[in-house]
């Protein structure tokens, strides 16, 4: 697993927690802290299986991570179709895919640089 610095490592945690509360599925974490002139520490991408199952992980994320540890994003961008939601933590950068639009941007290959982990859920 990667290793972050305590404080995105809790946050992520959260997010991961979130993530799997609502069975969100194929979890990546990308560690971009290696790559020269990036945005951020961290990705991590997972994917929802319709509208409505997007709109649940990412309210379950925003939820957990603020009840447990008192963070709103800077931003979250694309609630308005629920194919792709992106949610900005600032270090950490949560990206919320319908299946389909995960596989046409391909966001891991576009990354290749980037160390990715495997989040292995609980059934």
């Amino acid at each position: 697993m990667v290793k972050p610095k305590s404080a995105d490592s809790e946050l992520i945690s959260k997010i991961i927690f979130g993530i799997e509360d609502v069975k969100g599925a194929d979890v990546n974490i990308m560690d971009l802290t290696n790559i020269t002139n990036t945005v951020c520490g961290y990705f991590i991408v997972c994917t929802g299986t319709s509208n409505t199952h997007v709109a649940a992980i990412v309210s379950s994320i925003r939820k957990h991570v603020s009840k447990e540890l008192k963070e709103k994003p800077f931003s979250v961008e694309g609630n308005e179709n629920q194919e792709w939601v992106l949610i900005d933590y600032v270090n950490v950068v949560v990206h919320v895919f319908q299946r389909e639009i995960r596989e046409y941007y391909d966001i891991e290959n576009l990354w290749g640089d980037a160390k990715i982990t495997n989040v292995e859920l609980n059934a």
